[in-house]
């Protein structure tokens, strides 16, 4: 088993009023859980929605990653125009080309891009997996539905996982 992490559209377009707690919670268990990877040298992908209409356009602001996360120069970036990261994009090739066949997905929002990502990841025969409490909307039970239909990790169960 090799497992990536997937970090989906954190962007500055769509945190506001009603999503700020939220993706700040994302982005709290994502930074605990990216030294995790980075250690053992294991595949992290920062995926950025390309949207014109909502202002998340590469080279304008919204496009931008929050500022809570610090991509690493050498970690794969995506950018995509479709809900789910695998349509259109390099990440499959990506991740094949390194051996996964698992992924560790958090980001926003969760009852769009991230469970279309998580049923594509399905459909490519990985093996998905959500990071509880990483999963960003701007309706937490919308967030708590995506989390209840799908495999699931806590970030205490990973961290033992990962350094055992």
């Amino acid at each position: 088993m090799k497992i990536a992490f997937l970090v989906i559209d954190l962007q500055k377009a769509y945190r506001d009023e009603r999503t700020e707690h939220s993706m700040d919670e994302a982005c709290e268990y994502i930074n605990a859980t990216l030294p995790l990877f980075r250690r053992k040298g294991l595949p992290i992908a920062w995926i950025q929605h390309h949207d014109d209409d909502d202002g998340a356009s590469p080279g304008q602001p919204g496009f931008e990653l929050l500022d809570a996360l610090v991509p690493e120069p050498a970690e794969f970036r995506v950018t995509k125009r479709y809900g789910n990261s695998f349509n259109k994009t390099g990440l499959d090739e990506y991740l094949r080309s390194r051996g996964v066949d698992t992924l560790l997905i958090a980001g926003y929002c969760a009852e769009y891009c991230v469970l279309s990502t998580y049923r594509g990841a399905l459909d490519l025969d990985y093996a998905p997996m959500m990071l509880k409490r990483a999963v960003a909307s701007d309706d937490r039970d919308h967030a708590r539905m995506v989390e209840d239909i799908s495999t699931v990790i806590s970030y205490g169960a990973l961290k033992k996982f990962m350094t055992a």
